[in-house]
């Protein structure tokens, strides 16, 4: 009786075995098992939920759905394929679906293909329909704002009045127009309700403008020197100026460069950003204009009535200045002579430079020489180890008196005044053709005659 009592009480043991065994011996569930949520398995709900979704969206009506045990099939035929994977991932992200079968395909019939593309043609043009009244108030404010800019662009009295010249008040009326049409281009989006568009505008124009600023940096460097010359106006129109190395006189000031003309008639064209930066030197800022020249006497010479006679010719010219009054100074001592220099001053108003300068030394070349006074030529020593040849290389006596006397004839029939000047009055001919070079490009001219300079200073040219 005891054994078989023994016998059930093992077998009971056995039975409830596992049951017993604490839960950490239990083997666990592998990582990213499907685990059963409540009301998962319920297919026909997930099916039904799936299928409401599709029905709301454009494109995804069509796909049949089929679900079992949580796995979704997805069938049918899509017109685009960002359709079938748009529908795959919707599917996914019901409650209770364990894996998506994606068996839909694309569309290959024209006729399916191309209407969506019509329903969404229509229903955009619809819109534009639906928006075309807001599009026109959009155009009007746009349209009202710019020709705002337009008619206060046009008055002439603030801009003429607040500016220095013509040129930066047309700068300023340009600055305006832009102004008000960017404020209607901003009203206008704001309008339509498109302000976002107006950050990616600025950011756009931004970048274009910093590359274009690159690209033409020359062009930009010589308007911004147009701009600062128009207003320091440093010359006037004719006026006689050294830039760069090249003399001219001046034709005109536009706004990429300044035109010269040679006194060869020659027209030079300087770049503003060169004549901005450059050293400028304007000769007829100042009326009065000194000239300078060398001459040389023997060495032997008295110097003091040499330099006398040189000024005294100097004074009695018509032509010279006698405020400031002419001067002379002993320059250089030579090997066989001394180097004199004398100054004068005329008005160039009046009197020609190079004219003035010329005959200046012609007189005092004349004076010093019916003074007594020799203008030494080069002295130069010579050594013959042969003394033979020397002879032939001697000139012949009697062949030289002979070109002396033709040289005495020339001078008696071209006689020579030390005291009667030549023409020494201003030459208006070059004067005259950069007179018409202006009136031809009179209208893209950046000078002005009346404006205050840069000087401060009456031009010879002007007065």
């Amino acid at each position: 009786m005891i054994s078989r009592l023994l016998h059930s009480f093992l077998v009971a043991l056995l039975l409830f075995l596992p049951g017993a065994l604490p839960a950490s011996s239990q083997s666990e569930s592998p990582a990213g098992a499907i685990t059963a949520m409540p009301g998962a398995g319920d297919d026909q709900a997930i099916e039904q939920r799936i299928n409401g979704i599709y029905d709301q969206l454009d494109g995804l009506s069509g796909i049949s759905v089929v679900v079992r045990s949580g796995v979704v099939n997805l069938n049918g035929t899509v017109t685009e394929a960002s359709l079938a994977t748009k529908a795959e991932e919707l599917a996914g992200r019901v409650d209770g679906v364990v894996a998506v079968q994606n068996n839909l395909t694309e569309e290959t019939a024209l006729e399916e293909r191309l209407v969506p593309v019509y329903e969404r043609l229509q229903a955009r043009l619809s819109q534009g329909v639906n928006y075309l009244p807001l599009a026109l108030v959009a155009l009007l404010v746009w349209m009202l704002a710019s020709a705002a800019g337009l008619l206060i662009a046009r008055f002439e009295w603030p801009w003429n009045r607040l500016t220095p010249n013509a040129f930066i008040a047309d700068l300023v009326r340009q600055l305006i127009r832009i102004l008000f049409f960017t404020i209607g281009i901003v009203l206008a989006l704001d309008v339509l309700g498109a302000t976002a568009v107006i950050g990616t505008l600025l950011g756009a124009a931004g970048i274009v403008g910093l590359a274009v600023g690159f690209a033409v940096r020359d062009t930009v460097e010589n308007y911004i020197a147009s701009i600062m010359l128009s207003i320091r106006q440093p010359f006037n129109p004719k006026d006689f100026v050294r830039i760069e190395g090249y003399e001219g006189f001046v034709i005109s000031l536009t706004s990429r460069a300044t035109i010269l003309m040679e006194k060869d008639g020659n027209h030079i064209r300087i770049p503003n950003a060169i004549v901005f930066k450059s050293t400028l030197v304007n000769f007829s800022t100042n009326p009065r204009r000194r000239f300078v020249f060398e001459l040389g006497v023997d060495a032997e010479s008295n110097l003091d009535k040499a330099l006398d006679v040189g000024l005294m010719t100097l004074r009695r010219q018509e032509f010279i200045l006698q405020d400031p009054s002419p001067d002379a100074w002993i320059e250089a001592l030579g090997d066989s002579n001394v180097v004199l220099s004398f100054v004068g001053w005329i008005d160039q108003t009046r009197t020609d430079f190079q004219k003035a300068r010329s005959e200046a030394m012609r007189l005092v070349k004349l004076a010093l020489e019916s003074n007594g006074f020799s203008l030494p030529e080069p002295i130069y020593r010579l050594r013959f180890d042969d003394a033979p040849a020397l002879e032939n290389l001697l000139p012949d006596r009697h062949q030289g008196d002979q070109d002396r006397g033709k040289i005495a004839r020339k001078e008696a029939a071209f006689p020579q005044s030390a005291e009667i000047p030549n023409d020494t009055e201003a030459d208006r001919d070059l004067e005259k053709q950069v007179e018409l070079e202006r009136k031809a490009a009179q209208s893209d001219d950046l000078l002005d005659e009346h404006a205050p300079k840069e000087f401060g200073a009456k031009s010879a040219r002007s007065s």
